[in-house]
């Protein structure tokens, strides 16, 4: 013979037994501590990813902890919604918005521009991603292939890497010649001046990862199948080449950087802050209808960086 209710008979019992207006307030309570402690716990956790490094001051990644997944999908969904302002915008006015972005391999080129493109409308805009040249292009002037695939009005076009593969890839990996880079180092400048000077609105941006980042990442190319893919010969020898690289990126940084073409560099160890504040840097820079600059929301500066902040390795004090 059963003697003993069970938590849940006993509380039902006693929830019965109750006069209604006791039943709702108790109910009151329970529901407002509920979401006390879940507000407690989402402020702590949100508090947390904020946490800075100790040795930020060396010129480490800032950040300790990953941003959070579903603030970073809130924000992300209203940025989107302003790209649509823009490309509206864009289309209605006839602007011409080219959008470059470099960086090291496995930087997060491509999942920042995805996140760029994913709502907006394709028909006016273009993802560019040229592969390696033809015999016909290698003759050709350097900048031809790509200058075929600038805006034209009203279109906003992507490059996941560009003319730049000249100053870092090409020459690190031995597919030009010195004085082929140097002739570009010294053409790109006058080459970006005419760009904006014929109406294109550029952007340049180099997501910046570490060393260590870069390893994790390879290392879940290798085991992930359906990342595999995106792990090339060329990835694989750049791991020996690290210092070839740095060398080549400062040299391009130096010559290249220009008022009317200038660098934004995002640390991207952490992919949702590099996306979010890409797409931030981007859309503070054109003026649209119906802009909502609090929904853009500010840049982070503690990941957002310029030229002369890099060549300093992100420590205080003069550039390098």
């Amino acid at each position: 013979m059963k003697t003993e209710l069970t938590a849940e008979e006993m509380a039902q019992l006693v929830f019965e037994n109750m006069q209604p207006s006791s039943r709702d307030h108790m109910l009151a309570g329970l529901l407002t501590d509920i979401f006390a402690k879940y507000g407690e716990m989402k402020t702590r956790h949100t508090r947390n990813m904020d946490e800075l490094s100790p040795d930020i001051s060396k010129g480490v990644f800032p950040y300790l902890h990953n941003y959070d997944d579903a603030l970073y999908k809130e924000e992300l969904y209203a940025l989107q919604v302003e790209l649509l302002k823009m490309q509206r915008y864009v289309k209605d006015a006839g602007l011409k918005i080219a959008v470059i972005f470099e960086g090291r391999d496995a930087a997060g080129k491509g999942s920042t521009i995805s996140r760029f493109t994913q709502n907006i409308n394709p028909r006016g805009a273009r993802v560019v991603a040229l592969p390696k040249p033809t015999d016909a292009q290698a003759g050709q002037w350097y900048f031809q292939r790509y200058v075929a695939q600038l805006p034209s009005p009203g279109e906003v076009v992507f490059f996941d890497r560009s003319w730049y593969n000249r100053a870092v890839v090409e020459p690190v990996m031995g597919f030009c010649r010195p004085e082929q880079t140097q002739l570009f180092l010294n053409e790109v400048p006058a080459f970006e001046r005419s760009l904006v000077e014929h109406g294109i609105h550029l952007t340049k941006f180099w997501l910046d990862v570490s060393r260590d980042e870069q390893k994790r990442r390879f290392k879940q190319r290798r085991v992930d199948p359906v990342r595999r893919w995106k792990l090339s010969p060329v990835d694989i020898a750049s791991l020996d080449r690290w210092d070839d690289y740095t060398a080549a990126i400062e040299e391009m940084f130096r010559k290249t950087e220009s008022p009317v073409a200038p660098w934004t560099i995002i640390r991207s160890d952490d992919k949702r802050r590099a996306r979010l504040n890409a797409i931030r840097v981007f859309l503070h820079s054109i003026e649209y209808a119906e802009k909502d600059e609090e929904q853009i929301g500010p840049v982070d500066g503690l990941i957002v960086k310029s030229v002369p902040e890099y060549l300093r390795g992100y420590r205080m004090g003069p550039a390098i």
